[in-house]
């Protein structure tokens, strides 16, 4: 094998574009935080944090996946053979090691946050991806963590703001993930998940899923509560809403997995004005 491969076998284990995003995450939580751009260190050491934590858990997620990518995806760098499983779980220990160093760099409490969002993702890989709603929860808590760990990098760790992005995202990913293995339920049933879908209906899932989405157009307008609201950000988030809502309906009425990925993906869309609004209101505040 040859170096080149291994490169690119080594770069399609990371998908870039994930850990890109967790990274970016960390930083807007720093963003929202401050409610000013951050400083350059901790913007830096927040995004490597991010992004080497979540490319670990990516990289260990293939060597678990091995022997369903050998049929469903026999692309990827291990069952294409252009890495071994020794190379791919080392790579995994060695990223997260990295991005364990970052987070000890900023603090004790980023140190232990971190780790214990990484041993989560570990163990998800490993043992609780088929256990369907436990392995929902633990997916949306590591994606609302992200922000979490953004505020703590800037010692702003019970920050009003950032802790209601972080519920915002923790319930959109978890109707999303939801909604997901309805539309996956029949690959899941050849794997022997116990998703919602496969338990108690599609239907069910569904339903499930629209009543999540309708907490997080409860939560978007939680910093009412406290009267940190803006103008710009009651009228993006509004926006937000409608869109969320309209998709939502889509995804409840759709017929087959095509119309429902189409319509999770545009909710998906609308939530990124989600992100918007509260950027906007932390620079107009």
């Amino acid at each position: 094998m040859t170096l080149k491969q291994k490169t690119k076998g080594v770069i399609q284990l990371f998908r870039p574009e994930l850990p890109l995003a967790a990274g970016l995450c960390v930083v807007l939580g720093e963003l929202l935080a401050l409610g000013a751009f951050p400083p350059l260190r901790e913007l830096g050491l927040g995004f490597a944090c991010g992004f080497l934590l979540s490319a670990s858990a990516l990289i260990s997620n293939d060597y678990f996946d091995l022997e369903v990518d050998r049929i469903n995806a026999p692309h990827r760098p291990l069952p294409a053979g252009l890495l071994s499983p020794a190379e791919v779980m080392a790579l995994s220990f060695i990223t997260a090691s990295f991005g364990l160093v970052a987070a000890l760099a900023l603090g004790p409490l980023a140190l232990v946050f971190s780790l214990s969002v990484w041993i989560m993702g570990f163990l998800y890989n490993w043992k609780l991806k088929a256990t369907g709603l436990p392995g929902n929860l633990i997916v949306s808590t590591s994606v609302a963590m992200t922000f979490v760990l953004g505020g703590i990098g800037v010692g702003q760790v019970w920050n009003k703001t950032v802790w209601t992005f972080a519920l915002f995202a923790f319930f959109f990913d978890l109707a999303e993930e939801i909604a997901g293995d309805a539309m996956d339920a029949a690959g899941d049933q050849k794997r022997a998940s116990r998703s919602i879908a496969l338990r108690w209906g599609k239907q069910t899932a569904l339903r499930l899923a629209g009543l999540l989405f309708g907490v997080v157009v409860i939560v978007s307008f939680m910093p009412l509560v406290w009267g940190e609201v803006r103008v710009p950000y009651l009228l993006s988030m509004s926006l937000t809403d409608v869109l969320i809502i309209f998709f939502v309906r889509r995804l409840l009425k759709s017929q087959t997995p095509t119309e429902g990925r189409r319509a999770m993906r545009g909710a998906y869309l609308s939530a990124s004005l989600g992100l918007l609004a509260f950027l906007v209101s932390a620079f107009f505040s």
